[in-house]
């Protein structure tokens, strides 16, 4: 199967179950929309701690999607059929986690500038925030596939899923939001570098560790 093969077959698998893109990103709106109504009314208090807040949602939001990036198909047998006669296996989990980082991060920086103006964020920092967004979630994506290749098997995992990846998550959570607050400030290049460089480790490692991951849990079946 080759990549133009399994991109497709990705994409169809998705339209099918639209709802996987759907709901996480009808929960990020409420997120936002509860902040929006519940933080203070003067835009300059809810713009000290805003770029915090959209990282937070973005995170937990990628997180929502997380759970089901690999389930579907071990619940139906697909994924151990894929993983064994597929040529590359690798290839076939990174065509997958690119499909969800398109219909999450991507997502999400694109709809940066309205999530920017619910949260009471200043217009000037939509650039740096979509900038950030599409630097960042690469890794959220990428890391977060590690987790739920561990815990695809288990019959409940989402909690322990979370436990596996909010560790990982951490590092591009905090670089994330100074790269957003530099934009308020001072400028500074820095954290944009570091979420670069965090979706690039992550793009040279959690590939191979989902891929074994997911080996692992075939094999507890």
């Amino acid at each position: 199967m080759n990549i133009g093969a399994l991109w497709v077959r990705e994409w169809r698998v998705l339209m099918r179950n639209r709802s996987a893109i759907y709901n996480p990103i009808a929960f990020m709106f409420l997120a936002v929309m509860l902040f929006a109504v519940g933080s203070p009314v003067q835009d300059n208090a809810r713009g000290e701690y805003g770029a915090a807040v959209l990282w937070l949602i973005v995170l937990l939001t990628n997180m929502l999607s997380l759970d089901s990036l690999f389930r579907r198909d071990y619940d139906n047998g697909v994924l151990e059929q894929l993983m064994t006669t597929a040529p590359v296996p690798l290839l076939a989990v990174l065509v997958r986690i690119a499909m969800q980082w398109l219909f999450s991060g991507l997502l999400m920086a694109l709809l940066a500038p309205l999530l920017c103006v619910l949260l009471g964020l200043p217009v000037r920092v939509i650039g740096a925030t979509m900038l950030a967004l599409l630097l960042g979630t690469p890794a959220l994506s990428l890391l977060g596939a590690i987790g739920a290749s561990i815990t695809v098997g288990f019959a409940r995992g989402g909690v322990l899923l979370s436990l596996l990846v909010l560790p990982l998550f951490l590092p591009v959570l905090v670089f994330g939001v100074s790269a957003v607050n530099a934009s308020l400030g001072q400028q500074s290049a820095a954290p944009f570098y570091w979420l670069g460089f965090l979706s690039m480790l992550a793009l040279s490692l959690g590939p191979f560790a989902a891929t074994a991951g997911l080996k692992i849990s075939l094999q507890m079946q």
